[in-house]
């Protein structure tokens, strides 16, 4: 019987662009980090962002990854972002369930933030 979801995994093919997108720029929870994966938000279900080593996992990277963040203060949080260079594809607006952005990490993986 299934009892929780434990990870997700998205694959990037610059590794260390992608420390400096999620641990600086959307200042994730790191929970532990090795040469070729990192580890996001200890404790229930984790975000593994992870080299892609194998050409299977490289077509995998550049994808929208059906991830949502719920974020606080959105609208600054999404200013920062812009400041930092951050490509937006969809820029921050007010939906019927709250406010939402979507952007995109430097290997084109897709990630919604959202208010609630």
């Amino acid at each position: 019987m299934v009892e929780a979801m434990k990870n997700m995994v998205v694959f990037v093919r610059d590794f260390e662009a992608a420390k400096r997108f999620y641990k600086e720029q959307l200042k994730l929870p790191l929970a532990q980090e090795g040469v070729t994966m990192m580890e996001f938000f200890s404790g229930g279900t984790t975000l593994g962002v992870a080299m892609a080593l194998t050409d299977e996992a490289a077509a995998l990277a550049g994808r929208h990854t059906g991830i949502t963040l719920r974020v606080k203060d959105i609208d600054d949080f999404c200013r920062e972002l812009t400041d930092a260079g951050v490509r937006f594809e969809q820029p921050l607006e007010q939906s019927p369930w709250g406010k939402m952005a979507v952007v995109a990490d430097p290997d084109g993986n897709l990630f919604a933030l959202a208010d609630r």
